[in-house]
């Protein structure tokens, strides 16, 4: 029922008619919008859309209830008791807990890019993560811009060749990775590589990468999240090839 701007979404709650759905829903449960749920809206990469994840306080009663495409957390929450997202920590702590390790670092990568979490926050969220998350926190990179870039880094660190992220080439620009010091890697998206003046500005900056002795390789972010291992064979199969041949920039 809706009363002016109002949206009613439990017995004596309103909420602005004008809030986003993860939120309303939320609220209907009785809970926060929380975990991957809440990062994802606050703009920070998550791999997998998923269900929607909410916290519900843990002596929370007549709670309404849930359809199959909601995770509750039932755990307490430092947040205000009308607030309906929980505490950013308390998200990242949970967002960890509820992906595989490589989703984890990237969604950790994302908030420090963005400037949600700096190192004070980083050291509190592995604080309180079981030990066993702890050894993520060495794999982290604030530099990666996307979170394709770092699952791409995730692989070339596994095939264990030498690289650097955000490289600045003189006559080309800045390039999201230099491996074994001849192959760049860019990774890219619909957001920012379609459209023509797109496609003629990234093939300026490949041919002027090739005049200085580089290879360059775009690899499509869809294939980096979804099909990870056609990926790794891919850039196995490219670097050595390399390491065969005589190919070194020219200086």
């Amino acid at each position: 029922m809706e009363v002016g701007s109002l949206v009613r979404v439990r017995r004596g709650k309103f909420v602005p008619a004008v809030m986003h759905a993860d939120l309303v829903t939320a609220a209907r449960l009785g809970g926060r919008l929380d975990c991957v749920s809440l990062l994802r809206n606050l703009g920070v990469f998550v791999l997998d859309s998923g269900p929607l994840h909410i916290q519900i306080d843990p002596v929370a009663s007549r709670v309404p209830e849930r359809s199959p495409g909601v995770v509750a957390h039932w755990k307490p929450t430092t947040e205000a008791r009308e607030s309906l997202v929980t505490e950013i920590i308390e998200a990242l702590i949970q967002a960890v807990r509820c992906q595989d390790p490589r989703s984890a670092i990237a969604m950790l990568d994302s908030a420090m890019h963005l400037g949600l979490l700096d190192e004070r926050d980083l050291a509190e969220v592995f604080a309180r993560l079981p030990r066993r998350h702890r050894v993520l926190r060495g794999l982290l990179d604030r530099r990666c811009e996307s979170g394709p870039e770092s699952l791409v880094r995730l692989i070339l660190r596994a095939l264990g060749c030498a690289f650097d992220v955000q490289v600045r080439i003189p006559g080309v620009g800045r390039v999201d990775f230099v491996v074994d010091g001849w192959l760049i890697i860019e990774c890219d998206s619909e957001e920012f590589h379609s459209g023509w003046a797109a496609q003629k500005r990234d093939r300026r900056r490949d041919a002027a990468a090739a005049t200085l002795g580089y290879t360059t390789v775009r690899l499509l972010a869809e294939d980096v999240m979804w099909s990870r291992d056609h990926v790794t064979r891919q850039l196995r199969q490219i670097l050595e090839h390399g390491r065969r041949g005589t190919c070194v920039p020219n200086s």
